[in-house]
């Protein structure tokens, strides 16, 4: 017991009938955690289309992990409200489309999914640094921005756009000066 025979990775080896000491996975062996059994949610595809539904469940969970998911590595370009005016932009990269017109307001969730997992012209692919659900949720708060950016007064409730008229027509203070006493 002391002292028993080993090989290094690679190493030849009378023991097996290749020669070999390395023997190679069986066949359909996956990584533990790189299953992937559910196409829709690990490619935003059915089929060859995009995805018009999202495989998870979309709630105020998912919506705030996207607002710090899109935050953190979209809105640099895409700015944050979606209009293509991020800081990358204005330092003179490439400006984006906005997000909330019409053409992506129509585009199926799935295909926004697709371009963050292998881009789409001037934009690189992120699957490597954003996760599979964060994706989702990023596409989740996309579709909140669409919403937001492409509203009208008439969207907004009746009460809610009486306060926001009253705090339009209220005079505003003028701000103070750094340092000023209030």
């Amino acid at each position: 017991m002391h002292d028993q025979p080993r090989y290094t990775a690679l190493q030849a080896s009378s023991f097996f009938a290749d020669g070999s000491s390395s023997r190679s996975l069986p066949a359909g062996t996956v990584a533990r955690g790189q299953l992937k059994d559910d196409a829709v949610f690990h490619t935003g595809k059915v089929g060859d289309d995009d995805a018009t539904e999202f495989p998870l469940p979309v709630d105020g969970a998912v919506m705030a992990r996207g607002r710090v998911m899109y935050d953190a590595y979209c809105a640099l370009c895409h700015g944050v409200t979606g209009a293509g005016d991020g800081m990358v932009v204005l330092r003179g990269f490439t400006k984006p489309p906005v997000l909330y017109e019409e053409r992506l307001r129509n585009a199926p969730v799935g295909h926004f999914f697709d371009v963050m997992t292998n881009g789409f012209g001037a934009m690189p692919d992120h699957a490597s640094q954003i996760k599979v659900a964060d994706r989702w949720a990023i596409a989740a708060y996309l579709r909140a921005l669409q919403a937001a950016g492409s509203a009208t007064l008439e969207d907004v409730p009746a009460a809610d756009r009486e306060r926001l008229s009253a705090e339009r027509d209220r005079p505003q203070q003028p701000a103070a000066p750094p340092g000023a006493a209030r």
